[in-house]
């Protein structure tokens, strides 16, 4: 379940990161999408460490306890920055995987993105 206030353009997006994860992982997508809403994405593709951790940082400030926050980053160091994060803030982190976009057979440079649910609890 994606909450309304996402706009056409970041629901679209969303839907097509998801698509080449695991089934595992779509079920705890729509598990924990139904207990705390998806309201933002984070897309974080591209960009070096710190960026996606900043831009997360402040999506942060306008969610309510209990909303979630897809994160898309492409950086390896942003994977372990945003979990580091997490167990700092007592934020729940709710998903923590990877997929490999671009195909094998074509020239076209593979890119691992860094799939992450945050859910701000009442703490912060």
């Amino acid at each position: 379940m994606i909450n309304n206030t996402l706009n056409p353009q970041l629901e679209q997006l969303l839907s097509e990161q998801m698509t080449p994860l695991s089934s595992a992982d779509q079920n705890t997508i729509a598990e924990v999408s139904q207990a705390a809403p998806i309201s933002a994405l984070v897309d974080g593709r591209g960009l070096a460490c710190p960026m996606p951790l900043l831009k997360t940082k402040v999506a942060l400030r306008s969610m309510q306890p209990g909303q979630s926050i897809y994160v898309l980053a492409t950086d390896p160091n942003s994977q372990h920055d945003l979990a580091a994060f997490c167990d700092h803030a007592n934020l729940q982190l709710a998903l923590n995987t990877s997929s490999v976009q671009g195909s094998v057979d074509s020239l076209e440079k593979l890119d691992t993105i860094f799939h992450l649910i945050i859910t701000k609890t009442n703490g912060n």
